[in-house]
């Protein structure tokens, strides 16, 4: 890294690639310990490994977190899950929960299984 730790971090750097940068930007985020985290799709540039990894120091961490994900396996853990269509809530709960009723968020298991 040209500048050690002060090398700047972003979706468009040259120096890092996307999965990178991203497991870098989220452990600066959570070396802060805010008391509040937004997450907006943390794993969307991560394989498997690096998302199973990255998930588990996210839980980890003391901070609330406000996670936005199409990826149903970043929420596995969630407290309440909310499910949103067209800007609006149809459906909150678990993930067991909204798994085992019918709805979108069934029907978003089974396109991701598919």
């Amino acid at each position: 890294m040209p500048m050690g730790l002060h090398t700047p971090v972003d979706e468009n750097s040259a120096t890092f690639s996307g999965g990178q940068s991203q497991r870098i930007r989220i452990a600066g985020a959570l070396i802060r310990e805010p008391r509040i985290i937004f997450l907006d799709e943390p794993t969307s540039w991560l394989d498997t490994k690096s998302q199973s990894r990255t998930m588990r120091a996210i839980e980890e961490s003391t901070s609330t977190r406000l996670v936005i994900a199409h990826r149903l396996s970043t929420i596995r853990g969630a407290n309440r899950i909310y499910v949103l269509q067209a800007g609006r809530v149809v459906q909150t709960g678990r993930f067991e929960e909204l798994a085992a009723e019918e709805g979108l968020f069934r029907e978003l298991i089974e396109r991701q299984q598919a």
